[in-house]
């Protein structure tokens, strides 16, 4: 819906999908007006946090210039109004997931905030890469410790709210519902075993895929004996789906070219040198009826899928009550706002109104003639007739 988008929209300006509300700081010279645009059970939000979410908005999207604003506006069906109404609703939950977060004694320390930073630091090479990350984002790491408390509020919230109101697990006859729905989205997905080798060892790995092709020794027996990926070599070398899983792309390259039971040659990636074998392929059935249809490990994940929207629901239908008893009283948006520009159509309605003055006053105008007309014929009417008696005398 409408009323979410733009939300989701301005969330995914913050940094990595957790970043529910990353505001990058940002300088705006004109347009804050102070006051309080909202108050949620007496909390207060301020007016000028609205503007500033609104023009950092703008900022990151090269919105800044009024016309492009206007535009942009016109364009995705929104005026100043429902910007605002929207901005104003997301800070409302935010609030809320606070206030509940407090009441079930909830609370993010310093050490959890800095053990998420840590982590999602450890991704990029370097503190440069880090550092050119945030700022592509328009944030410091400063406003994203800031952005990331919410989330992990509201994380540590679902599972509290969960163990109070868990959802009956998903059954057989839902799990085959849904894969009704969605199994022709994994037709053709390939499952897959790999032997891999260290970048140096070429002369081994050919050796080896040598004795497969030759049938003198089987895939899964060589995965391991020879397999570096400890893990899968214990599975014969097994790594499941291409579509649960997710592959170097020099891997899925190999594999798409394959059939099942085809071995391919020697493939390189990051990981070194891969032996990869197509194990089994997935065809669709026309209708599904039954989980015994489709392969085991398809079945569990459209399961965990089920389960987590089942989650998901009940969560937010206690959030939707939470939200229904909260006192929230929003203020009438005041004028002077930065981001308060007359789109296209505004200019359009005040023309249409315009014209209908004009029409109004022409029809006005008309009117008065045609008094004044009339006026003129009575006169000339009782000016004919006091001659006829004249004449008559």
């Amino acid at each position: 819906m409408k009323s979410k988008k733009l939300a989701c929209i301005m969330l995914s300006l913050a940094f990595a999908s957790a970043c529910l509300l990353g505001l990058a700081s940002c300088s705006i010279k004109s347009g804050l007006t102070g006051g309080v645009a909202a108050t949620v059970n007496g909390e207060k939000i301020m007016e000028d946090d609205v503007t500033e979410y609104i023009e950092n908005f703008r900022k990151n999207n090269g919105l800044e210039d009024d016309e492009a604003w206007a535009s942009w506006m016109e364009a995705s069906g929104y005026t100043p109004e429902t910007i605002r109404e929207q901005v104003i609703d997301n800070m409302k939950d935010t609030e809320l997931i606070k206030q509940a977060a407090q009441e079930k004694g909830i609370t993010v320390s310093k050490a959890d905030i800095d053990a998420s930073v840590e982590a999602t630091r450890s991704n990029f090479e370097s503190d440069e890469a880090w550092e050119s990350a945030l700022a592509a984002a328009g944030m410091t790491e400063e406003s994203y410790r800031e952005s990331i408390e919410v989330p992990m509020l509201q994380k540590q919230l679902q599972e509290a709210v969960l163990e109070e109101n868990a959802p009956e697990p998903a059954t057989d006859e839902e799990v085959v519902n849904y894969l009704a729905q969605y199994a022709p989205l994994f037709d053709g997905a390939k499952r897959s075993s790999h032997i891999l080798f260290k970048a140096g060892d070429e002369a081994l790995a050919e050796e080896v895929l040598g004795r497969i092709n030759s049938g003198e020794l089987d895939f899964a027996d060589a995965a391991k004996q020879y397999s570096t990926d400890t893990v899968s070599a214990e599975k014969g070398g097994d790594v499941g789906w291409d579509q649960l899983n997710t592959f170097v792309a020099e891997y899925t390259d190999a594999l798409a070219g394959l059939e099942e039971g085809q071995v391919s040659g020697l493939v390189t990636s990051d990981y070194g040198i891969h032996i990869i074998k197509c194990t089994e392929v997935f065809t669709a059935p026309e209708t599904v009826t039954s989980i015994d249809q489709v392969p085991s490990e398809l079945a569990e994940y459209v399961r965990g899928v089920v389960n987590d929207n089942l989650k998901s629901s009940a969560y937010n239908d206690w959030f939707s009550e939470f939200v229904e008893k909260a006192d929230v009283k929003i203020n009438d948006m005041p004028e002077g706002l930065s981001y308060d520009v007359a789109t296209a159509d505004d200019a359009a309605e005040g023309g249409e109104e315009a014209s209908d003055a004009a029409g109004d006053g022409a029809d006005g105008a008309a009117s008065a003639d045609d008094a004044a007309s009339a006026d003129d014929v009575a006169t000339d009417e009782g000016s004919a007739q006091e001659e006829s008696e004249k004449e008559e005398k």
